[in-house]
């Protein structure tokens, strides 16, 4: 395992983090799916320990992820395990069994103490405002919660957890005011958009965390191009198989050629990617099983810069775009 800065704060974090979305089950609030279908507890806490061995000290939760229930298993499977950094996030909650948020500093205190206790840690290392917004900055409540928090130890460091699609007003506005440490935003052979301001912000410090590394499976090179989700899994109206066609061909036609020059996995072109950018402090793909575990922590390979440089603009490119825009009306 690589391991590296995280931006400016001094901590050491592997490359390749434990991304403990899918861990927290298939959790519903009202209709709407929050999940990655159901997840056997017993084989997420095994998942966890591969990820130990195999050298991964960053595991990246938040408390709406299985509405608590990702934390209490990183909780169980970590008892003990003080060698190793935990981030979360706050924000984004359930309301008279509707999906809503909640940046107000009274709620971000309780939350965080929520949190806490549910990871039975004094202190989380990383925590995250969860996709909060400008005209929630602006307001100051969720800053100062931050700020009170970190002053108090219940936290060391803190950040955002971006848009997915609009990332640039908030990371702008954030670097703007000097708050902060670091953002977490979606990065990958499908989606650049964050590329411009992750620059700007490694250049200040900022850690940088790119999620959604394999796009919800369609980048690990395993999906078949017609896979149906059931309507407990958020993929379930996002990767319809009419999307998965036109991504996979895509792939077929202008990555994944890639693969045989590098002699490797698609998965593993798609982290080694991501890695190939100086500003990445982790990388935190979703992990559920040993399985993906080891898929996952599999050697990155160096992609030359004419490489890099190729698919890096790739994203810009008319069949790039093409494929973005599908993704954005898909959400």
């Amino acid at each position: 395992m690589i391991y590296g800065s995280f931006g400016s704060t001094g901590l050491e974090v592997s490359k390749i983090g434990f991304g403990a979305w899918a861990i927290g089950g298939n959790a519903m609030i009202g209709t709407t799916a929050i999940g990655w279908g159901p997840a056997d507890d017993e084989v997420s806490r095994k998942a966890i320990h591969a990820a130990l061995d195999a050298g991964i000290n960053f595991f990246d939760t938040a408390d709406i992820y299985g509405l608590g229930h990702s934390e209490n298993i990183l909780s169980d499977a970590l008892s003990g395990e003080r060698d190793v950094l935990i981030a979360s996030k706050v924000g984004n909650c359930a309301v008279d069994n509707a999906f809503t948020t909640n940046y107000t500093k009274n709620y971000i205190l309780a939350a965080c103490e929520a949190s806490l206790t549910r990871l039975k840690r004094e202190t989380i290392d990383y925590y995250q405002l969860h996709t909060a917004r400008v005209e929630h900055l602006k307001q100051s409540e969720c800053v100062e919660a931050m700020d009170q928090l970190k002053q108090e130890g219940k936290i060391r460091h803190w950040g955002l957890s971006l848009n997915t699609f609009e990332p640039e007003p908030e990371a702008q506005w954030m670097m703007e005011q000097g708050v902060g440490e670091g953002f977490q935003l979606v990065l990958n052979l499908l989606n650049g958009k964050s590329i411009p301001l992750m620059r700007q912000a490694g250049a200040l410090g900022y850690a940088i965390i790119p999620r959604m590394p394999l796009q919800f499976g369609l980048l690990s090179g395993k999906m078949p191009g017609n896979r149906r989700f059931d309507p407990d899994d958020h993929r379930h109206n996002r990767l319809d198989p009419a999307l998965q066609k036109d991504v996979l061909a895509f792939l077929d036609n202008h990555v994944w050629p890639l693969c045989n020059q590098y002699e490797c996995s698609p998965l593993q072109l798609a982290l080694s990617y991501i890695a190939g950018f100086n500003e990445v402090s982790t990388i935190i793909p979703g992990m559920r099983t040993p399985a993906q575990v080891s898929e996952n922590t599999e050697p990155l390979v160096v992609l030359s810069s004419t490489d890099h440089n190729y698919l890096e603009q790739l994203f810009h490119s008319a069949p790039g775009q093409a494929v973005w825009h599908e993704l954005i009306s898909r959400g």
